[in-house]
Order: C-alpha cells, then structure tokens, then sequence
C-alpha cells in the first residue's frame, strides 16, 4: 500500500492515500476463515468482518505512514485523526492526520511566572463563625416544645406517597421521614410547599422531576405527593468549650482554643483556595502561556475541540440539536467558537507536563483516589460509584492531570512554605 505523507510543521503530518479494495477482501476472507476454525458461538454468529477488516487495514495504513516519513513511535502523541474516509470505484481513500510531542523549551525561568500575593490570615469573626456553625451541626435534633406552621430551615418529619399518572411508583414513599426545609436535597419544589403546614395536616405537593434525573423513568414527569406533616424538630447548639473541645477531638488534654486554632487551619486553606481559583492561578496560567511558545498537536487541539463542543451541546434542547445536525456551517462555527479556547487548554496541558517532569511532580493513584473519595463525600454521591464512572469514562488520565496542575502550581506560589 502506498501512502503519501505531508509535513505540515515541525510535529504535524497529514498520510493520504488509497487502499485497494482487494486488501480489504482479502483481510475479510482471513478473518472469515479464523472465524470458521473457532468454536460457534452467540458473538462469533453476530460479528462484522467488513468493520473489523476496515479497522485492521487503517491501522496499517497508519503503520505505512509512520514508516514512510520515518517518524518514532514513541514521540507519536494521542491517536491519528481521520480527515477523509472516501470509498472510491477500486477502494478506499485516506486522509489522516498525525502528530508527535513539541519540543518545549525549559531552560526559561519559569518560576517567575507565579503572581505575589499575601498568604490570608483567618480573622477572629471567621473563626467564631466557622465554630458556631459547627456546634449547630453537631446538635442533636429534638421536637420543638410548642407545635407550630412549618416554616424554612426547619426539620420536618412527614410522611408520603408519590403517584405518576394516579399509580404509586418504586421509592415514592416513606414514613417519618426526616426532611429539612431549604437543603435541596429533595426534588426541585417540594420543600418549598411543605412551608405552612401545621401538625397533623395532609397536603397534595405537585412537582415535576428534572429532565436530568437519574432515574430515566422519573425523569421530566410530573409527580404528585400526597403529604402528611407529623412534627417539626429544631436543633440547640451546645455553647463551645473546653469539655465541647475535648468531645470533638477524642483529646483530654484539648481545650477551645485548641479547636479555635484548627478552625483557623480551616478558614485559612479554604481562603486560601479560594484565592487560587479566582485570582492566582488564572494569572499563572496566562503568564506561563506567554512565557512559551512552541508547535501545537493539531488532532489533540480537534479532539479537545469535540469535548468542548460536546460539554456545549449537553444542555441543548432536541430543537437547539437540530439545528447544528441539519446546518453544517451552523456546526463549524460552534467548533470555530471555542479553538482558541482549546488551543490554550492542550498548551496550558503540555506546559504543565513538561514542567512537572523536570520538577519532579508526580500524583501517585491513591492520591487519585482519595480526591475522588472527598469529591464524592463532599457532593453526596458513593465513592465507588464515582470511581467506577471515571474509570469508565477514561477520566482517570484528565483526574491525574488536574491533580498534578494544582499540586505543580502550590508548589511554584509557595504554599508549602
């Protein structure tokens, strides 16, 4: 098979060519006859020679490719990009787009480019309110002495019964269940029309589930809750101290002002962090950004281009999606719309890379791991579930990366120090 390479740049090359349709038969036949000589069976009976065959001869098309412009394997950088896939009159035309790893130059300071700043200091109206908020959460909850309307922040315990189209569905349902007014944690709307009902009082609660829920069979259906409000409970904070302190830190030896200093630990990193994200390290990006310049990978700048496309089109209506599957150019400008965008997130990423190498940064899995745990714990959602889903998904490598960005990052801001 002959294949024609195009050097674009320095680490981009386009292969084009045309593969005979007997190369494609002849691998169908090859296929066919293994098939023939392997036990029957339900996977076997349903196989595509024709796609297999297609995907076998494309990777040695690439193969040719690689070979006739003498590229190393090893500099090659994500997966070809296929440009055209063309079936002609006496086989199939090619055009594939390849690219290797830039040459980043880091013999530049690039420590400089972390912006000053003061490191934040806890102040002592944080700490006290960090400290009331959390005595209020370590409170146990108790029925409040005087029956009264429901009104918001308050725990109500209830019972009801969810009915689509008059039928009860699976896990509508539940007695004395413990439900807070205002914590989001139920369907959008319900909580809100639990406000004014008095103890012992039914009530028809009409909502409709997200499209987005979880379970396809809710999802976007209207619903009605018949409710029926048993008590309302509130919280009573104990006042903090020294024993309040001990209690909280299992330590006999801990005092409040021990616990005020961990609070100000708290206060301190979760101000911290938030200067990071607002502030520090979109400076750092956009300096390191400026600071090198070098060739980007054009099919890892297109797939990156897809992802953001895809991240777009999520929250689309089917009208919206119509509208950019039947206008092409519609689509070309919604790609167009966010290259520079992309353009800067694979630089900002193999900045990074490079970076973290020569510095010696390294996420090992299990600090993959636990991030995922605390976003999971953080969030609500089960740790393994989450894990399982990125694992999946291929996320585990864009997880790792982001880790690794952060923890390249404190280190040049200094926040070790």
């Amino acid at each position: 098979m002959k294949v024609t390479v195009k050097k674009v740049d320095d680490i981009n090359f386009i292969m084009s060519g045309t593969v005979d349709n007997k190369i494609i038969q002849d691998r169908i036949a090859i296929l066919k006859e293994q098939a023939a000589k392997e036990p029957k069976n339900e996977t076997s009976q349903n196989e595509n020679f024709e796609e297999e065959a297609a995907g076998q001869v494309f990777k040695d098309f690439v193969a040719a490719g690689i070979k006739e412009a003498n590229i190393n394997v090893e500099s090659i950088l994500g997966q070809p990009g296929v440009l055209k896939y063309e079936p002609k009159e006496n086989g199939v035309y090619f055009e594939v787009s390849l690219s290797t790893s830039p040459e980043i130059n880091l013999d530049v300071n690039y420590m400089d480019s972390a912006p000053s700043f003061t490191k934040p200091v806890a102040s002592k109206k944080a700490i006290e309110a960090k400290l009331t908020e959390f005595a209020l959460k370590q409170a146990p909850f108790s029925k409040i002495e005087k029956p009264r309307s429901a009104v918001d922040g308050d725990v109500t315990v209830i019972d009801f019964a969810g009915y689509i189209d008059d039928k009860l569905f699976e896990g509508g349902s539940a007695e004395k269940f413990n439900l807070k007014i205002g914590s989001d944690s139920f369907i959008p709307g319900f909580e809100k029309q639990l406000i004014g009902m008095d103890y012992g009082e039914e009530k028809t609660i009409i909502v409709t589930f997200p499209t987005d829920y979880q379970a396809e069979d809710l999802a976007g259906k209207e619903t009605t809750f018949i409710v029926k409000l048993h008590e309302i409970q509130e919280q009573k904070p104990e006042t903090p101290d020294d024993e309040f302190a001990k209690k909280i830190l299992a330590d006999p030896k801990a005092t409040l002002e021990t616990l005020k200093g961990k609070f100000a630990d708290q206060v301190t990193s979760e101000e911290l962090s938030q200067l990071y994200m607002s502030d520090l390290k979109p400076k750092l990006v956009e300096a390191l950004l400026s600071k090198f310049d070098f060739t980007l990978p054009n099919n890892i700048v297109e797939q990156e281009i897809d992802a953001k496309v895809r991240d777009k089109t999520r929250s689309f209506s089917e009208a919206e999606h119509k509208i950019y599957t039947d206008d092409k150019n519609k689509f070309s400008e919604l790609r167009e719309s966010v290259r520079e965008e992309a353009r800067a997130s694979i630089k900002k990423a193999l900045i990074v890379e490079a970076i973290a190498e020569k510095e010696g940064v390294v996420v090992p899995d299990q600090e993959v791991h636990a991030a995922l745990g605390y976003q999971a714990m953080m969030t609500g959602q089960d740790g393994d579930e989450l894990l399982k889903y990125y694992e999946e998904n291929n996320l585990m490598t864009s997880a790792k990366m982001g880790l690794t960005e952060d923890k390249l990052f404190g280190i040049m801001l200094g926040f070790d120090k």
